[in-house]
């Protein structure tokens, strides 16, 4: 059987500025804007054939908030039965949680072939049940996620665990897989910010 393992952790309630819009000062009109931005929700993937990270995380392209992280561990001997398991874990998430985008880590460079080969039929399974749930799917390579964490690319897994913590304000150990699930959803956060900026319009 699969696990799904999950951590929540309560969002911070917005506080709204009460007096009248044609009174506010140009600081209050800019606090107004950033507290009420829409926020938009993504799902982060860190594929695995054995245990697949997730972590769903808000954002309003300056702020970024944790709202859950946890594992999928399949547990069927046959490798077509964990990519099932992988395919409902992944769909029971977005379901729970309804993201609007996903994100999730691109193939890399493997020890072998065949676990290459096992690593990529995994990202399948996790992109088909985003693809069924008519979410978009973005991908990005390691180095792409330590470069936007860290601002290195050749970073330690331990510093990207480091900065993810701190800029999602986690206590407590992170475990490996649902850590590197949120430095890609907080990667795909700053890209999409950063693209929207770029052509001329607000944040999300």
């Amino acid at each position: 059987w699969k696990t799904l393992m999950m951590y929540r952790k309560s969002t911070v309630t917005p506080i709204f500025l009460t007096k009248s819009c044609s009174h506010w000062t140009a600081r209050q009109k800019l606090e107004h804007e950033r507290i009420n931005r829409p926020l938009q929700r993504i799902l982060g993937i860190d594929p695995g054939s054995r245990i697949t990270g997730y972590a769903v995380i808000d954002t309003d392209g300056s702020r970024n908030t944790h709202v859950v992280h946890g594992c999928i561990r399949t547990g069927m001997d046959n490798f077509p039965g964990r990519l099932g398991e992988i395919f409902e874990g992944i769909s029971q998430v977005i379901a729970e949680f309804s993201p609007a985008e996903v994100a999730i880590e691109d193939v890399f460079v493997a020890k072998n072939a065949a676990s290459a080969l096992k690593l990529g039929q995994a990202r399948g399974a996790a992109i088909c049940a985003a693809v069924q749930a008519n979410c978009p799917v973005y991908e990005y390579t390691p180095r792409a996620v330590k470069l936007s964490i860290v601002g290195k690319g050749s970073a330690e897994k331990e510093q990207v665990q480091h900065m993810v913590k701190m800029i999602l304000n986690l206590t407590g150990k992170l475990q490996a897989d649902a850590s590197d699930a949120l430095g890609i959803a907080l990667t795909h956060a700053h890209t999409r910010s950063t693209q929207m900026l770029i052509k001329g319009g607000k944040s999300w």
